[in-house]
């Protein structure tokens, strides 16, 4: 992506979770470009964090780092309140940070469904509430944007795709379609669009064991009828537009960026 693009996003702050990889790090890059200022949240990842802070201002961009669990009511608080003290205002929230703790059924711990569902669920109320109020107090500002914030969930294809074997992922990420959609109905009001990407297949760290051998991609792409497998920037463009007045008249919707993976491709034989 250059750096020369239009600034969509002049005078606005944007705060991603989980942005200290993968498609998270992706998209507040992406944000910087088209001009917000950034807060950059990691809860194990400084270093990735500091790589995204790197990044941004070496595009001219300006953001900061705040290390919290967002599955921790008071960590979420202390995020926002970190970000208001830096940048007097926000504007956009984005929903990233999510993880897998993968296991059958019958295998799967309390732990293992509590930690998903804390992370993955109770992290995007959370961070929805507390930028919800931000935005509430705020009001429309005409010169800066036509909403009065705009919140972005990164969830997942397994919205609405089963998956075997991590009942916790696949139960929090359909939970966020709801959660997206009743805020979606109950903020328009308030002028707060909120709205959901579900990615397909990503090339990130986390599931480079899959895609990162000809035996495993080739796998990965018998699943996607467009034939390639997404990058974050895929992803990051798709939330940067959403973010703009480009996209005002656009809430409660969830886009699918997955080369066509929720098609059933093998239906097409």
């Amino acid at each position: 992506m250059s750096s020369k693009k239009e600034k969509r996003l002049q005078g606005q702050v944007a705060l991603v979770t989980g942005s200290s990889s993968g498609i998270g790090q992706g998209i507040a890059i992406s944000l910087a470009q088209d001009g917000a200022k950034v807060v950059i949240n990691y809860h194990s990842d400084e270093d990735g964090a500091k790589d995204t802070l790197q990044q941004i201002e070496k595009d001219g961009g300006e953001a900061i780092i705040v290390k919290a669990d967002v599955s921790d009511e008071k960590e979420v608080t202390q995020l926002f309140d970190k970000a208001m003290q830096k940048f007097g205002r926000l504007d956009i929230l984005i929903n990233n940070a999510g993880i897998q703790d993968d296991a059958s059924l019958l295998e799967m711990t309390m732990d293992q469904w509590q930690k998903v569902i804390g992370i993955n669920l109770t992290g995007p109320f959370l961070c929805a509430r507390a930028a919800a109020k931000v935005f509430v107090e705020q009001g429309v500002q005409e010169k800066i944007s036509k909403a009065a914030g705009k919140i972005i969930y990164i969830s997942s294809v397994h919205d609405i795709i089963p998956w075997s074997g991590r009942v916790n992922y696949t139960t929090s990420k359909g939970g966020v379609m709801m959660m997206m959609k009743t805020l979606a109905q109950e903020l328009a009001s308030h002028k707060i669009r909120v709205n959901s990407i579900s990615p397909g297949a990503i090339k990130t760290d986390i599931n480079k064991q899959d895609w990162d051998s000809k035996e495993g991609e080739k796998k990965m792409l018998a699943q996607i009828p467009y034939g390639r497998i997404g990058e974050p920037e895929d992803i990051a463009k798709v939330a940067s537009w959403l973010a703009t007045d480009e996209a005002d008249y656009v809430t409660g919707a969830t886009i699918y960026v997955d080369g066509g993976m929720v098609l059933y491709p093998s239906f097409n034989e």
